[in-house]
């Protein structure tokens, strides 16, 4: 991974929005719910008041519209503070 969040942020790679509904509909992009879990690809370092919790692997619960969305060779990620995460799972 040539990405390597400074400080408190966790760069997340989501886990893929579900294609289909309950009854077997495919769903178009529009109407997907954006995930609301993922796994932790990199940490900073942390700062000195709050120490880096997560580690690289953990999956992890956020909240809706927490993070900044990245593209990084094709691939979709989302980078926030450590603070925006809910939960490790």
């Amino acid at each position: 991974m040539n990405i390597k969040p400074l400080a408190d942020r966790v760069l997340i790679k989501p886990d893929a929005a579900e294609e289909k509904s309950a009854g077997g509909i495919i769903l178009p992009d529009s109407a997907k719910e954006k995930p609301l879990r993922g796994k932790v690809m990199a940490t900073g370092n942390g700062t000195k008041d709050e120490e880096m919790v997560v580690k690289a692997g953990d999956a992890v619960l956020y909240g809706k519209y927490a993070g900044t969305e990245i593209e990084f060779d094709g691939e979709k990620y989302l980078i926030m503070r450590q603070s925006d995460i809910l939960a490790i799972i």
